[in-house]
């Protein structure tokens, strides 16, 4: 699989390659061009040579090309969904959830090009007519990880090249494939050379791209979505470059469980928005605070259903729990679940590895000082904690560093706001569970989970510069 660099695919300017592989299988998915810092600056170069004649393209050619992209996105859909569970150990489930996504993506981006550009602004200089202007930003590097290829890779282009800026993305290395499929939609909507250019790199090798994003001046913006210890470290060096990042960073989301609510609904919401994808999202809910007149039945239940999920192949339609992405995240989870156990933590459901799978699993008892308290575990694994009322809820809740997603389920939706108002999160759920997602909303997290919001109607804020322009009707006074 090459690069797309100006338009054209091309092997990697060292000439090496990588193999990506099946999470579940060991299978080889795709033999990958490994690039690096020359790979990445000629894809700059590209985007920035492309940038001028894209910026001045008419409002109805790129609404074109991205409802083009829209509709061979989805005639590509089963091949789409195949590939995700084949590189990502994507289960059916959350494929659909990708796919759709996307193309509503896709479609409702297809209208930023009409977006107003600006305001007129009041002035109290006489003949004066004030505005302020949106223009393009330029190049925009965007770097998407592997949890959900095609939808976060959508969403790190889709907004800035419909706003007329031009891109370098950077895929994870461990869904390469996923982001050059993304890559051929986009061409084969008729999207011009070097709007969108493809770098990949081998693993371990990130730092190649990413530094060469964050340090070329070429580019003007820069888009992330994974860990909260890679993004701290991308920012403090784009803060020397004065380079503006939008961060979407990692989540520890509680989802609070108020006494009167109804324990059928609760159940089957809490496990959804706990298990989607083996927990490899970060909007999953990893701490579930529950009122304590409910507490032990509602975690019996949400116990006996974890236990119940299909564990295996992302291919069949029927497996809820398929593979987690790596070797290392597998002895990752198993650890931290271990060293719980070791100091007091009691297992309801799972606990166990079954490579390359690790089950739904469910703890209670959990220590504050160990990992699995504290800090975001990347799989299918819950803490539940039975809490005295809400105020103690909220107050657990708030004391993490996290402030990605939060969910209150409770008898009625005025109970849950009231509680909902109180939690430091960017984005909070009542009487839903905490994966929830659509391209027109204001993705985004506070304090340790990232600044910045993606979101369609908000890329207009991320992805352009505001200009003050002013006119004048007749010539000014000047003093002197």
């Amino acid at each position: 699989m090459r690069q797309l660099i100006g338009g054209e695919w091309i092997d990697s300017r060292n000439g090496r390659v990588f193999d990506s592989v099946s999470p579940w299988s060991g299978e080889v998915v795709a033999t990958v061009a490994a690039g690096d810092q020359d790979d990445t600056r000629a894809a700059i170069e590209a985007a920035q040579q492309a940038f001028g004649p894209w910026s001045e393209s008419l409002p109805h050619e790129r609404q074109g090309i991205f409802l083009r992209a829209a509709d061979e996105l989805e005639r590509r859909g089963d091949e789409v969904i195949a590939l995700l569970a084949h590189e990502t150990g994507c289960t059916r489930h959350f494929a659909d959830i990708q796919l759709e996504f996307a193309l509503s993506l896709l479609r409702q981006s297809a209208a930023l090009p009409y977006a107003s550009q600006g305001q007129l602004l009041p002035s109290d200089l006489p003949g004066t007519r004030a505005m302020a202007v949106r223009r393009p930003v330029g190049v925009v590097g965007a770097i998407a990880p592997w949890n959900a290829a095609l939808t976060l890779s959508s969403r790190a282009v889709a907004g800035p090249i419909a706003l007329g800026n031009t891109v370098v993305l950077k895929p994870s290395e461990h869904a390469p494939a996923c982001g050059a499929l993304l890559a051929e939609v986009f061409v084969a909507a008729g999207l011009p050379p070097g709007v969108l250019n493809l770098v990949t790199h081998g693993p371990g090798e990130a730092a190649f791209v990413g530094e060469e994003l964050i340090a070329n001046p070429l580019v003007r913006r820069i888009n992330f979505t994974g860990s909260t210890t890679t993004g701290r470290r991308l920012a403090e060096a784009a803060g020397r470059h004065l380079k503006r990042m939008l961060l979407q960073l990692g989540g520890h989301n509680p989802l609070i469980v108020l006494d009167g609510v109804d324990l059928d609904y609760a159940v089957d919401a809490a496990v959804f928005g706990s298990f989607v994808h083996q927990g490899q999202v970060c909007m999953c809910a990893r701490r579930i605070y529950v009122e304590r007149p409910i507490a032990e039945e509602f975690s019996e239940r949400f116990a006996a259903r974890a236990a119940s999920l299909p564990v295996g192949d992302p291919a069949d339609p029927e497996t809820v729990i398929g593979p987690v992405i790596s070797r290392w995240a597998l002895s990752t989870i198993a650890r931290r679940v271990e060293e719980a156990v070791a100091h007091g933590a009691r297992v309801l459901a799972g606990g166990e590895a079954r490579p390359p799978c690790y089950p739904a699993t469910v703890l209670v008892d959990v220590p504050p000082d160990v990992e699995l308290a504290f800090d975001e575990t990347f799989g299918p694994v819950v803490v539940i904690d039975a809490v005295e009322d809400r105020d103690e809820a909220v107050r657990r809740a708030n004391a993490s560093a996290f402030g990605m997603n939060a969910a209150v389920l409770a008898a009625d939706a005025a109970q849950g706001m009231e509680v909902a108002r109180r939690l430091d999160a960017g984005i909070v759920h009542v009487n839903d569970q905490t994966v929830n997602d659509e391209p027109q909303m204001p993705f985004g997290g506070t304090k340790d989970s990232g600044w910045g919001s993606f979101g369609v109607g908000f890329a207009v804020d991320e992805f352009t510069e505001l200009q003050w322009v002013t006119t004048r009707d007749a010539p000014r006074p000047f003093p002197f």
